[in-house]
This record gives C-alpha cells, sequence and structure tokens, in this order.
C-alpha cells in the first residue's frame, strides 16, 4: 500500500481508468468504493471485497490495483468482460448486515450494467444474494438463483493447472508428486487447493492467520504448519501465495528457497522490481492473474451462454493450461520476466479488439 495519499486523478491518468465511484450511506454505514479501469471487451466485473484498511486511501488504492488486474485477467483468459472491483471499508467478521449489502446493491444498481460484481475476500455467496435484492449485476450467485454456486474449486483448478506448466519448466514433467509445496493462506481458494495437492501426492506446507482454518486439514496425510512470518524460510519447490496481495517483496523474495511461485492470491508482486528480482534469481513465476483466472472463468460462462453448464465452463477453466505456457513461450521468445509478458498478451487482445470495435487504443494497457 501507499506510504501516504496519493492523487486519485494522476492515478486513473497514468493507468487510464474510466471511473471510480465512491459510496456513503449513512443509514447502514456503507463506505465503499467502485473502481471500473477498462471496458473495452465489454462491461467491468470484479469481487465486491470487504476489509479492514489502515486508511481510506489504502482501500482506494487497493480497488484500483485489483480493478486494473481484472482487466489483464478477462483479457489474457478470452472472456468479453472489463476489469472492476469493489471494496466495502469495514470488518467481514462483525460489521455485515442485510442493510449494508442491499445498500451496495443499490449503488451497483445505479451504474446501469456497467459494473457487475461478485464474491470476494471477506464476502460470501449469502452477501451476494442481499445484493441481488437490489441489483441484477451480481454474477456469483447459488445454483437456485441461476448461478454457478461455489466458485473456489474451480479457482483451485486453475491454480493447478497453472502450477503444472510451471513445475514442468524447472523439472521437465508436470507431475507434482513428492514436491514440497508451501501454501500461504487457507480461505476459500487456499482451502480447496491444499486437499487437491494433497491428492496428487505433494508434499505440504501451510500457514494461515486464523487457526480455525489449519484445523479443518490437519488429518491430510504429511501435513506440516508453519506460523505465518517463517512461510518464506521453509524448503519447498514451490511456493503458492494464496492471502493478501504484495507478499512478494524486497523483504521476502531473498528468503524464498523454492524454484517456482504459482498461487492464487491477487497482485503478488509488490512492485514490478520485485517481478525483475524473482526472474533474477531463477525462480519461475507464474502470472497470478493468469493462474488465478480459473473461478471468474467458471462463474462468468453463464453471462455468454444464457444459463451455468458445468462442462463448459470447467473446459474453459482448462484453457489456463494452455495460456500459462502461452505467456512462457512469449517470455522466452522476448527475453521478458513471465509478468511482463502477461501483461503483454492481454494488452495485445485488448488493442485488437479496440481496432475492431473502432476505439482508441487506450493509455492503460498499451
Amino acid at each position: 500500500m501507499s506510504d501516504g495519499p496519493f492523487q486519485i486523478t494522476d492515478y486513473m491518468r497514468r493507468y487510464d481508468f474510466e471511473n471510480v465511484v465512491l459510496c456513503n450511506d449513512n443509514s447502514t454505514g456503507l463506505r465503499a468504493v467502485i473502481a471500473i479501469h477498462d471496458t473495452t471487451l465489454g462491461p467491468a466485473a470484479g469481487g465486491c471485497r470487504m476489509w479492514t484498511y489502515p486508511t481510506e486511501w489504502d482501500a482506494i488504492e487497493d480497488a484500483l490495483r485489483l480493478g486494473r488486474g481484472m482487466t489483464y485477467k478477462y483479457a489474457a483468459a478470452g472472456v468479453d468482460l472489463g476489469g472492476g472491483k469493489a471494496v466495502i471499508l469495514g470488518d467481514p467478521r462483525k460489521d455485515k448486515s442485510e442493510g449494508l449489502f442491499r445498500s451496495m446493491g443499490r449503488f451497483v444498481e445505479r451504474l446501469g450494467g456497467l459494473y457487475y460484481t461478485g464474491e470476494d475476500v471477506g464476502t460470501t455467496l449469502a452477501d451476494m444474494e442481499q445484493m441481488h435484492r437490489e441489483t441484477s449485476f451480481v454474477i456469483t450467485l447459488p445454483e437456485y438463483l441461476g448461478g454457478a454456486g461455489p466458485i473456489a474449486g474451480a479457482t483451485a483448478c486453475g491454480v493447478i493447472e497453472g502450477m503444472r506448466v510451471a513445475v514442468r519448466r524447472v523439472t521437465g514433467s508436470d507431475s507434482l508428486a513428492g514436491l514440497t509445496v508451501g501454501v500461504q493462506g487457507l480461505g476459500a481458494v487456499g482451502g480447496e487447493l491444499v486437499p487437491r495437492l494433497a491428492g496428487l501426492d505433494a508434499k505440504l506446507v501451510v500457514c494461515d492467520t486464523e487457526t480455525d482454518r489449519v484445523e479443518a486439514l490437519k488429518d491430510l496425510d504429511g501435513l506440516a504448519v508453519v506460523q505465518p512470518e517463517r512461510i518464506y524460510d521453509q524448503p519447498m519447490d514451490v511456493f503458492a501465495p494464496c492471502a493478501l496481495g504484495g507478499v512478494l517483496n524486497n523483504a521476502t523474495i531473498p528468503r524464498l528457497t523454492c524454484k517456482v511461485v504459482a498461487g492464487c492470491a491477487n497482485n503478488q508482486l509488490r512492485s514490478e522490481e520485485d517481478g525483475v528480482e524473482i526472474e533474477r534469481r531463477g525462480i519461475v513465476y507464474a502470472p497470478d492473474y493468469i493462474i488465478n483466472a480459473g473461478g471468474t472463468v467458471y462463474d462468468t460462462d453463464r453471462l455468454f451462454g444464457g444459463t451455468h453448464v458445468h462442462d463448459r465452463a470447467l473446459a474453459k477453466v482448462r484453457r489456463i493450461h494452455e495460456t500459462t505456457q502461452r505467456v512462457f513461450e512469449l517470455a522466452e521468445r522476448e527475453g521478458i520476466p513471465s509478468f511482463r509478458a502477461a501483461d503483454r498478451l492481454a494488452e495485445a487482445r485488448i488493442a485488437e479488439v479496440a481496432k475492431a470495435k473502432g476505439l482508441r487504443a487506450r493509455g492503460g494497457v498499451q
């Protein structure tokens, strides 16, 4: 996060954002921000996060970073949606209410389809149901409301597809059997990822700040648990960041002993310089928004097919394997770090669609 307040309009100009909407409702206590980055490919979409931020500036910056990341995620995944994100300021453990989420739904409704929202860190399907009572522009919904239901499993599936590709670049095989994988964060996706990796005979080292999440997985064979601050120092073949962003930085990267980083957290790199440093250290980095796109690919399938079809949606998720391979091939061909190759892949698609639609080339993705 920023060391202090930043100029919002300067940030928007730098990355060519379209809209930032600040939301306030005194009656429910709602304070929120909706960041809409780019709608070249289609209406903006991205989850609604609820979190306790140190300052309002941190919340706004998080929404902006995440919204821009969604533009790239959808573009690289071949989905015709733009990038956006919503952030509600508050403690998801004690500040939730029906009124708060219905109020948030009304703010989304006012945008008239410019932005679609969904489940994210700190929010649940039940919260999305409350928002859906006020707006139709909610993607993540239970099956009885026409949605895909829980999507964490699809995200975990995509992460494993990308992880296999990254591992093959180091070992020559896409097998995870016998490899030690360190999983940081056992939330919705991390909690799905760990048993799937165990089923593939990977050895696991895990951590989480919530002890109940660790307890839920304690019966898995060969599972080692460490304190969260020690996860970077563990001997492991693969590091899978599955918590919040910015965990790959100048303080943590020198501590890593792994040869692969492949996880589901968004914005894992604190800065572009950190992506360069990972490459310099000989670590294969599977760009986060490439391999963690499975849940949103699975979830948004119904927007283009009328209804959710599990097999069709899952087939799209498995294409993450091919997309990850394309990123590494581009990085090798052009002699650039993998995170930059991922950006170029996404930017090329946005530029191509913009040209086909007769739109201007947007500065935030060129």
